[in-house]
């Protein structure tokens, strides 16, 4: 039983830590970009949306699409920093433990 004791107490650290990670993640800004640099798109580290910036010379009312297609870019450039960002910071709350192949956190 001492084992399982030892067992409990880590797990209530590890969630502390993750807590302590989500809200480090929520403070945490990336930034997309797309068109050379003429579209940012800025999210936190949740992947919550928190910016957009855009370059006068794209807004043309007669070529909308190509203005949307930057924005989803910058959207997913951002979106991959993010996630990458929460890689590392899942790397320092689990210590490098590997998981199961599929299981993700936070849950």
């Amino acid at each position: 039983m001492k084992n399982l004791g030892q067992l409990m107490k880590q797990a209530q650290q590890m969630q502390s830590k993750m807590t302590e990670m989500q809200e480090k993640l929520g403070e945490l800004e990336v930034a997309g970009t797309s068109g050379g640099g003429m579209v940012t798109v800025t999210l936190n580290g949740k992947g919550e949306m928190r910016g957009v910036k855009i370059d006068k010379s794209l807004i043309d009312p007669e070529d909308v699409e190509v203005l949307e297609d930057l924005i989803v870019a910058a959207h997913n450039d951002a979106k991959g920093k993010a996630e990458e960002a929460m890689q590392e910071e899942m790397q320092k709350v689990t210590g490098g433990m590997q998981l199961p192949p599929g299981m993700k956190l936070p849950f």
